[in-house]
């Protein structure tokens, strides 16, 4: 028997959390990408991952004696849950850790992309100053374009207050009914509405099978020519192939894109390459805040080890 649980360790997690649970566990640091982590799985009474562990059912065969599974951050995509819950094993996840990170990392994109800027780290000349000034003016400014929120969860709330605080119109569309505390001034419209009106198109949605390749050729036709499309939610809900022929049917269009499809992608991505298309290696939720928030997870897996209910558990 061993004398305190296991559990292998496979991802990042913030040295608080990880010298919190090496207090109460025997943790086993191995990345998912190394060929010993079959053998510490066979020992293994919990698997704590982030991003890129995929738990399916072949991973769960060769953890006999797993009991919980802890998601440090939101996305469960990547994890089997209807084959955790046929052994009994238990999913746990945080999900409210990254979403005031994501929903400025939005911004972040938006003001890079329509505000640009110069900084100055020595003396220019007169004629180089306004040359700078001139070329640099920005064509849009935030203030009167129609934000359209697509997703109305955590984060969409959260770039939807935003937005109204820089004065823009906020419209979404969402498959629930949002209460009105919950919408900070924004407005409920059809999907067809949201796609006609918005200049700023920011996805918010969750990578249910429903909504793989959501952005399609279809929904691009619907959109406005000189739209700035956001997506820092998965990038599985974006056809990547499609968006690259609009881009480049369009140049005054922009793709501001975080998540991908496959990450990291290779020469092949679609729209590498594309002067209109800003990419982003998966950095919205990365914050010293929100990367040791998410490592919190650690509290809920010890209450599972310990017979006790989480607050997080998986839906």
């Amino acid at each position: 028997m061993e004398p305190r649980p296991v559990v292998v360790q496979t991802e990042d997690l913030s040295p608080a959390a990880a010298a919190w649970l090496g207090e109460r566990c025997n943790v086993i640091v191995c990345p998912y990408t190394d060929p010993a982590l079959n053998v510490h799985l066979a020992r293994a009474h919990a698997l704590l991952v982030r991003t890129y562990t995929r738990v399916g059912r072949d991973l769960l065969a060769r953890a006999p004696n797993l009991r919980v599974v802890a998601r440090a951050g939101v996305g469960l995509e990547h994890i089997d849950i209807a084959a955790c819950r046929e052994r009994g094993i238990e999913v746990v996840h945080t999900p409210d850790a990254n979403s005031s990170a994501v929903a400025e990392y939005v911004f972040a994109m938006l003001l890079d992309a329509l505000r640009p800027r110069l900084f100055l780290d020595a003396a220019i000349t007169t004629e180089r100053w306004a040359k700078a000034r001139r070329e640099l003016a920005a064509v849009r400014q935030l203030e009167g374009l129609t934000l359209g929120v697509w997703g109305m969860g955590r984060i969409g709330a959260r770039v939807a207050r935003i937005g109204a605080a820089m004065n823009m119109r906020v419209l979404y569309h969402d498959l629930l009914e949002i209460p009105h505390d919950r919408r900070h001034g924004a407005t409920p419209v059809s999907r067809e509405h949201l796609l006609a009106q918005s200049d700023v198109l920011t996805l918010h949605v969750d990578p249910r099978p429903a909504n793989h390749r959501m952005i399609s050729r279809e929904v691009l036709g619907a959109l406005k020519r000189d739209v700035v499309l956001v997506n820092c939610a998965r990038g599985v809900i974006v056809d990547t192939a499609a968006l690259a022929e609009f881009l480049r049917a369009n140049s005054r269009a922009l793709g501001l894109i975080d998540v991908h499809d496959s990450e990291p992608f290779d020469a092949s991505y679609p729209l590498l390459g594309l002067p209109n298309a800003h990419l982003s290696p998966h950095l919205a939720a990365a914050t010293h805040q929100a990367h040791e928030a998410m490592s919190w997870v650690v509290r809920d897996l010890w209450r599972v080890l310990e017979g006790q209910a989480p607050e997080h558990r998986a839906p």
